[in-house]
């Protein structure tokens, strides 16, 4: 493949990827290594920056394009390695003008090597059809909105992803339609802030009417899922779907970071610790086998032994399933980072304890499934997901048909048929 896209980070990066491919080999771009990078962390940006030294050995010969959140946030960091050939911002890395200028400036080995824009000026999203991912996944993403208005003392995402901003709801529907024609079983709607969609378009629409019109208008669409969201914004619509229409996978993702008022009030995030267990109780109630997901961060600044405990209770109390757990890393330039920060031991010990407290969580679910049939879409021909988006270890089927299996045991960290 003359460009190659190396993606970290979220699940909105991996549709980009796709959409970076594309633009840069339209461009004429050859033996080009696109790293799409993450900001999240600092281990991230690590992450990055070693990639980018290892596939500068491997391929000698290849010109390194970095992008991404942290090639819009450390631009001069990236630009100083000299492994790196150019940097491109991250809203310009989804326009073809930016990849046919930098094939001018490898054409002419010269210009400047770093093409970022001002991401906080750029006010709407411009549509981006794909007709498949090269990966040929059965699972693939759509993105419907972009960038956060929220400020979140901890997090640099907004200074690297711009203001909030959504796909027309038409787009997303044509979108989803086309991936599903294509044989795409999955689709999952991404976003940075995802229940922030709509909110810049006409008519002030949300996610959940999104939700509705996709499964309205794309019948042929055999499941759809949401990624994270933030469930103090979650409408009436939404509600209503992941009560009432199947094909909405019964697994949320939730951004709710910490479990303790205090932290939460100091991370300005908008819910409370209540908020989060009565949303995942009313949801229950309207799904009762939903399986919940979360974010959640050890060690952020000022956070005491007794508060961290209220994280971890969280777990039981909102009866999660999945954890995502983030050691806290101090971003430049975040209100955070200026906070009394939690010595790295606890640090890491903490979010040891609530990895534990996660898997722990997994192996109730994966027990609690034995003795159900699940419908489980085949990855690859080793593994599926089921329907709660549980791994399930299976022998032969073809990769992206949907088969219902009756689940009979557990091997701890995947169910077995």
């Amino acid at each position: 493949m003359a460009v190659d896209v190396v993606t970290f980070g979220c699940r909105l990066n991996a549709f980009e990827a796709e959409v970076i491919r594309r633009e840069a080999e339209a461009a004429g771009l050859e033996d080009t290594i696109v790293i799409n990078s993450c900001a999240v962390t600092n281990e991230a940006v690590a992450q990055a920056r070693q990639s980018i030294r290892r596939l500068k050995r491997e391929r000698p010969e290849a010109r390194i394009v970095v992008t991404g959140c942290a090639a819009q946030t450390q631009s001069g960091m990236f630009a100083e390695m000299r492994e790196v050939d150019r940097v491109v911002g991250n809203d310009d890395k989804m326009r073809s003008s930016a990849w046919r200028e930098t094939r001018s400036a490898f054409d002419l080995d010269a210009g400047e090597k770093i093409a970022v824009s001002d991401i906080m000026a750029v006010r709407e999203m411009a549509p981006h059809l794909i007709d498949g991912f090269a990966s040929g996944l059965p699972r693939v993403f759509v993105q419907v909105q972009n960038g956060c208005d929220h400020r979140c003392t901890f997090c640099i995402i907004p200074f690297g992803r711009g203001n909030s901003r959504s796909v027309p709801m038409g787009a997303v529907v044509e979108q989803v339609r086309t991936l599903a024609e294509r044989g795409h079983a999955e689709i999952v709607l991404t976003g940075v802030d995802l229940t922030s969609y709509g909110t810049d378009l006409p008519g002030a629409l949300k996610l959940g009417m999104l939700t509705k019109q996709i499964l309205r208008h794309v019948p042929e669409l055999r499941r759809l899922r949401i990624s994270s969201i933030d469930s103090i914004e979650a409408d009436a619509d939404l509600l209503d779907v992941i009560a009432g229409d199947a094909r909405l996978m019964p697994h949320l993702h939730l951004s709710l970071q910490s479990g303790d008022d205090m932290i939460l009030k100091r991370m300005k995030r908008r819910h409370s610790r209540q908020d989060a267990i009565a949303f995942c109780e009313q949801v229950r109630r309207l799904r009762p086998d939903i399986a919940f997901g979360a974010d959640i961060i050890a060690g952020f600044p000022t956070e005491t032994e007794e508060m961290f405990s209220r994280s971890l209770d969280l777990v039981e109390q909102c009866d999660l399933t999945f954890l995502h757990v983030f050691p806290y890393s101090p971003r430049p330039g975040t209100p955070a980072a200026r906070m009394p920060q939690v010595a790295g031991g606890a640090i890491k010990e903490r979010a040891k304890r609530l990895r534990a407290a996660g898997e722990a969580a997994l192996r109730k679910r994966l027990q609690a499934e034995i003795g159900a049939t699940r419908d489980v879409l085949i990855e690859n021909d080793g593994q599926g997901r089921t329907e709660h988006y549980l791994p399930v270890a299976i022998a032969g089927g073809r990769v992206g048909s949907v088969v219902p299996l009756r689940i009979a045991g557990s091997d701890g960290e995947r169910l077995t048929t």
